[in-house]
C-alpha cells in the first residue's frame, strides 16, 4: 500500500526563526488528511515538507523524516518525488510556467511521457471539469486568482499523482467552483488517491472520503479590542461613490459592462459573483489603476473629489518589497504616526513580526501587513480589499471585520470582494455581480433570499449558510 509519511517534521527559516513545529502523520491510498490551524502555523510549510520542496528547494533548519511511498523526501531527487505527489500552492500564480492555459495542463502530461492520445484525454477532462474551455487560450498571468486556482488544480489532478497535497485550494474558488472540486477531488481519492488538504473552508470538506484531521499547534493570541476613536485620530468627512455605467475592455473582451450603483460610506459593501466575473478589475478601477468608459465618482458632504483609495491587491506579494514589516509598514512616510503603526499592528496581530521579511510570511499574514501598510498612508476615501479573507482562520476575519468598522465609523467607504459567503453576510451591504452588472443588492439577508440572483449567476448558497 502506498503511504506518505512524516515523522517528527519540524522546520525553521533562518531570517525569521519560525516555520513548522515538530508533526508527524500518515496518508495511505484512497484516505483524505485534513490539516487544519490558525493562520501563519506553519500548513504551507507542511506542504513543502510533504512535497519535497523542503529541504530541496528552502534553506533552514530541517529536522525529521518525510517517506512518499519508500522514498525519503531528503535522499531522493525532486524529480522522482514528483512522480508521487503533487502540490497546489496557496498563491498558484506562483506555479505557472506556461504561454497558454492549455499548454499549462500539458506541461505536467508531457513530463510524465504520456501517450500523445493519453495527454489529450486528460487535458480535456481537466478544461471539462474546472470549466475551463474557453479559457484554454488564454495566458495563465490574465486569469483571475480563482481562474488561476482552478488551472493549478486541474493541471495537478489531470497528472493523477498517488499523493495530492493542496495548500488552501478552495480559497479563491467561488462556491460553485467549490462545491466541483470537492466532488472531482472526492471521486479521485475514492478511486485510490491519498489527499492532504490545508483548508479554512472547512465545511466544504466534510464529505471527503476517509476523512481524518489532524490540527497544528500554532501561536495564540488573544484578540484585543479598540474603540473606533481611537484609530484614526479624527473623523473624516461622509464619502459615498456613484457609479454609472461603468465599462471595462480588456484585449478585445469585455469585462464589465455598463455597470451602475450607489455605495454609501459608513458601512461595510462586500462584492460576490463567479470566479472572473470582473471583481478585481471593478476595484481597480476604482482605485485608478485600470482604465474604464463611464463615470465613478465620490462625494464628501455632497460635494464630488478626487477619489483617494488604499487597495489591498488580492495576492500581497505585489506590494511587498521591503526587508521588515516594520519598513514596510513605514515606508517612505516622513513623519509616521507612531501611535497609529502601534495600532495597527496589534488590530490585525503583527506584533510578532515586526522585523521578519514580509514574504517569508504566511499568505493570511502577508495580506494583514499589505491592509497595514494602506491604513499607515490614511487614504481620504477608505479602503478597498480583494479577497482580504484568504488565508484568515475565523478569529482573524473576526479582527479584520472590527478593523474595517473601525474604517467604515468614521464615515469612509469600506468595499471588498469576496467568496467566502460568511465574511459577506458580515457585512451592511451585499452586491451581486455579473459581467453584465449589478444583479441584486442589499442587506445580506435579503440578498441571500433572492435565489433568483444566485441562479442567475450561477453560484450555489452553502446548505451551512441557508440555516
Amino acid at each position: 500500500m502506498e503511504l506518505l509519511r512524516a515523522d517528527s517534521v519540524s522546520f525553521a527559516f533562518p531570517q525569521a526563526g519560525h516555520g513548522l513545529k515538530p508533526v508527524s502523520l500518515q496518508v495511505g491510498a484512497g484516505q483524505t488528511l485534513f490539516i487544519r490551524g490558525a493562520s501563519g502555523c506553519g500548513k504551507s510549510t507542511l506542504a513543502r515538507c510533504l512535497t519535497g520542496l523542503i529541504p530541496h528547494l528552502y534553506h533552514g533548519t530541517y529536522q525529521g523524516e518525510v517517506w512518499l511511498d519508500g522514498l525519503r523526501s531528503d535522499q531522493a531527487p525532486l524529480w522522482q518525488l514528483s512522480e508521487k505527489a503533487g502540490l497546489v500552492f496557496q498563491n498558484p500564480a506562483a506555479q505557472m510556467l506556461a504561454g497558454t492555459v492549455e499548454e499549462e495542463i500539458l506541461f505536467g502530461l508531457e513530463n510524465l511521457g504520456l501517450p500523445e492520445a493519453e495527454g489529450r484525454k486528460r487535458l480535456e477532462q481537466a478544461l471539462s471539469s474546472f470549466g475551463l474551455e474557453e479559457l484554454r487560450q488564454r495566458p495563465p498571468q490574465t486569469l483571475s486568482g480563482g481562474e488561476q486556482q482552478k488551472l493549478a488544480l486541474a493541471a495537478l489532478t489531470a497528472r493523477r499523482p498517488p499523493f495530492l497535497v493542496l495548500d488552501e485550494p478552495l480559497s479563491m474558488l467561488d462556491t460553485t467552483a467549490a462545491h466541483d472540486f470537492i466532488e472531482a477531488l472526492s471521486k479521485q481519492v475514492s478511486e485510490g488517491s491519498g489527499a492532504v488538504v490545508c483548508e479554512h473552508r472547512q465545511e466544504y470538506l466534510k464529505g471527503l472520503p476517509n476523512l481524518q484531521q489532524l490540527e497544528l499547534a500554532g501561536r495564540t493570541q488573544a484578540i484585543r479590542h479598540a474603540s473606533p476613536e481611537s484609530w484614526t485620530g479624527g473623523n473624516a468627512a461622509e464619502c459615498s461613490l456613484e457609479v454609472t455605467e461603468l465599462s471595462v475592455e480588456r484585449n478585445g473582451r469585455r469585462i464589465l459592462d455598463r455597470l451602475s450603483c450607489s455605495i454609501p460610506g459608513g458601512k461595510l459593501t462586500a462584492l460576490v459573483g463567479r470566479n472572473g466575473a470582473g471583481k478585481t478589475t471593478l476595484l481597480r478601477a476604482f482605485a485608478g489603476l485600470q482604465a474604464c468608459t463611464g463615470n465613478f465618482q465620490v462625494h464628501t458632504d455632497g460635494k464630488a473629489v478626487k477619489q483617494d483609495f488604499g487597495l489591498v491587491f488580492q495576492n500581497p506579494d505585489l506590494q511587498l518589497f521591503n526587508a521588515t514589516v516594520k519598513e514596510e509598514i513605514l515606508y517612505r512616510i516622513p513623519q509616521p504616526r507612531i501611535e497609529l503603526y502601534a495600532q495597527l499592528i496589534q488590530a490585525l496581530d503583527l506584533e510578532a513580526y515586526e522585523q521578519t521579511p514580509p514574504l517569508l510570511l504566511s499568505e493570511g499574514e502577508k495580506r494583514r501587513v499589505a491592509l497595514a501598510t494602506v491604513l499607515m498612508r490614511q487614504p481620504a476615501h477608505g479602503v478597498l480589499l480583494d479577497e482580504p479573507a484568504l488565508g484568515q482562520d475565523s478569529d482573524h476575519k473576526q479582527r479584520l471585520v472590527q478593523t474595517l468598522r473601525r474604517i467604515a465609523a468614521q464615515g469612509q467607504l469600506v468595499i471588498y470582494s469576496t467568496h467566502d459567503i460568511e465574511l459577506a453576510a458580515q457585512a451592511d451591504l451585499l452586491f451581486l455581480l455579473h459581467p453584465d452588472g449589478i444583479v441584486a443588492s442589499g442587506t445580506p439577508a435579503e440578498v441571500l433570499a433572492d435565489r433568483a440572483a444566485w441562479e442567475k449567476l450561477g453560484l450555489l448558497i452553502p446548505e451551512w449558510i441557508k440555516r
